[in-house]
This record gives structure tokens, sequence and C-alpha cells, in this order.
């Protein structure tokens, strides 16, 4: 028996959907006493929660990530905000000539305008441990025959706290498929594995939040230290089977 993939949203949908987001943040906001203070803007962007502004801590702007992440219709979080008058370091993996942000540290294979670095991204990153606040890998991993060395880097190059973001092609998608540089298929499921299920004394990560609209995969992870607890059984099944 076939079964059919499932259908991503219409664009007509996924407007609709983002202002229902925009709607349901702003009646959080203002019923909630930890979040009205708080100066961080959330846009929405065919599902994409887009955080900007500044905190007075780490705790603060993991709340904000957290309760976002709970509105039906989220498929990831992606963060620039500012802790503690600090501007965070981001870096975009592979970004070519289109950053997510402008100002962000930009790594590639290639030189390009807009490239600050040239780097083999199976490789070592030219980054420092614990120097990186957000990472951005965005239609990179599914290019990548082994990316596992790449999350181990950006493990080590981010610091506590930091976020590596990932979007690529669902594997049932045509996207996937469609481009002959692509040796890899992606599935929610993949992150199960490297969130819960790799060797002793590998980097660990732990999934704040992990989504499928239909086309893509999206996977935001934090870095888990060597005494940090794994995941919680309850905390993977909002995302994985």
């Amino acid at each position: 028996m076939v079964t059919m993939a499932q259908s991503p949203p219409s664009a007509e949908r996924l407007r609709m959907i983002d202002g229902f987001l925009v709607e349901a943040w702003a009646d959080l906001v203002r019923h909630d006493e930890r979040l009205r203070p708080l100066s961080v803007e959330v846009r929405f962007d065919r599902g994409v929660a887009h955080l900007s502004g500044e905190v007075s801590d780490a705790g603060q702007l993991r709340l904000v990530r957290d309760v976002v992440g709970r509105l039906a219709g989220v498929y990831g979080v992606w963060c620039r905000v500012a802790v503690g008058g600090r501007a965070p370091v981001v870096v975009d993996l592979g970004c070519g000539g289109t950053k997510q942000w402008p100002g962000n540290l930009g790594l590639d294979i290639y030189p390009a305008p807009g490239v600050d670095a040239v780097a083999d991204l199976s490789g070592s990153l030219p980054l420092a441990d614990d120097s990186v606040d957000v990472f951005f890998a965005v239609h990179i991993m599914e290019h990548l025959i082994d990316f596992l060395p790449l999350f181990d880097e950006c493990h080590r190059a981010l610091r506590p706290g930091g976020v590596l973001h990932v979007m690529s092609p669902w594997w049932r998608h045509v996207n996937a498929v469609a481009d002959p540089t692509h040796v890899r298929l992606l599935d929610v499921q993949t992150f199960k594995g490297i969130c819960g299920q790799r060797p002793p004394g590998t980097p660990r990560w732990y999934p704040l939040h992990v989504g499928c609209d239909g086309a893509s995969i999206f996977a935001d992870l934090t870095p888990l230290g060597p005494d940090d607890p794994p995941p919680p059984a309850y905390h993977l099944a909002r995302f994985f089977d």
C-alpha cells in the first residue's frame, strides 16, 4: 500500500497561521507577567518564530523560547537576542551570499560576497571553544555524507545555552531528491538519535523544538554538558515517536 506524503501548507494558509500566531503571542504577553517586561520582539514567518531584542539574563531568553515553541503552528524558534547587554555571536554555516541576519559571521567552503571565512564544514570549524551563541545550518546537512562531525564541532564552539538551528528538506518532499547535490535524507526522527541515542562520551544535545511543515524539517538544539542529565522521555515524546 502506498502512503501519501504530508502536503506542505499553502502560502495562503501559512499567512493565516502567522496571523493567528501574532494574536496568540500578544494574548500570552498580556496575561503572563513574566513576559510583559521583556524587550523581545517576536515575528512569525511561515511558522518560524524570529526573536530579536534584549533580555537581562539567559533564563529570560530560555523562557521566551519555551513559551513561543509551545504555540500550535510553530515549526522553529530562531533567535538573535542580546543577553545582559552583550550582542550574540551568530554564525551562518554554508551561507553563500545569503545570511539569516545581516551582521552574522558567514562560513562557507567557497569564497563569495558575504562569506567572512572559508571553511570546509566537514572538518574543523575555525572557531574557538565556547565562542558562539547561535549557529544557523539552513539547507546544509543534506549536502554532507556524514554530518555528525559538524554537529560535534557546533557543540564544541557553542557557549552553554547556545542554540544550533537546523533547516533541511523533509525526506518525503520532492525538494529532498530534486537537487543532485543532496546526499542525505533527513526526518524529524533523525534528531531523536542525535539527542538521545548517541554512544557514551559523544557530545549530546537537548531538543528545544523540532518540527516539520511537510516540506522542511526544523530543529533547535542546545548543547548538554558531560554531567547534564539526558532529556527526559516526556520531553522527547513532544517531538519524536
